[in-house]
């Protein structure tokens, strides 16, 4: 079938937004490169524009993705498995939304299943929908937390992030090898001491 003529100007459209955002982009990183006190048009830079949008395009692509796509497959067929799922140890990068400077981490994503499961990859891209956007970690906790519930609805949720924040190690107070920990904890994880603590040191190794 040909495409017709709207879907053409829809598309056309699109391609003019999108070669307007470069555009602006590339322009963008040439003045912060002017602000700095660098030339963009020295042979070293020349190309740096269109690779920073690249790389921009890799660390902000959470903004392109939805946690209902991800979580929309469950498998019911376990052998009436209902204990603990978890995932550890999971890394990320991300950005702070206040800087724009490094988020890196580790993650744990933990549930008790009702309904069903999803695959583990699953868990995985879930966190990765929500690092790579702007972020500060303890939204970040709580939007991974939220989706697992909305989607998922497990009996119990548990979601724990450690991470360097380079806006406060490469920056500011400079303190290196500080660590923020932040936990979001519902159901049985949330509301037994024992069961949190179990938790807290899976995640920490123990």
């Amino acid at each position: 079938m040909s495409e017709s003529k709207q879907e053409m100007i829809d598309r056309c459209t699109e391609e003019a937004i999108e070669e307007t955002k470069e555009k602006a982009g590339l322009q963008a990183v040439k003045d912060l490169l002017w602000f700095i006190g660098e030339d963009s048009s020295r042979e070293g830079l020349l190309d740096t524009p269109k690779r920073f949008l690249k790389a921009w395009g890799e660390w902000f692509k959470g903004y392109t993705e939805k946690p209902e796509d991800i979580l929309s497959t469950c498998f019911s067929e376990v052998g009436g498995y209902d204990e603990l799922v978890m995932l550890r140890k999971i890394p990320f990068e991300s950005h702070c939304e206040h800087h724009i400077a490094p988020i890196i981490g580790h993650a744990t994503i933990a549930y008790l299943p009702d309904r069903g499961v999803v695959g583990i990859s699953k868990l995985a891209r879930l966190l990765d929908c929500y690092s790579k956007r702007l972020q500060v970690q303890e939204k970040l906790t709580a939007q991974i937390a939220d989706a697992l519930e909305e989607h998922l609805k497990p009996r119990a949720i548990a979601v724990i992030i450690t991470a360097e924040h380079h806006c406060m190690t490469t920056r500011g107070v400079h303190k290196h090898q500080s660590e923020m920990i932040t936990s979001e904890m519902r159901g049985l994880f949330r509301d037994e001491s024992s069961a949190r603590a179990e938790i807290m040191s899976l995640h920490l190794g123990g």
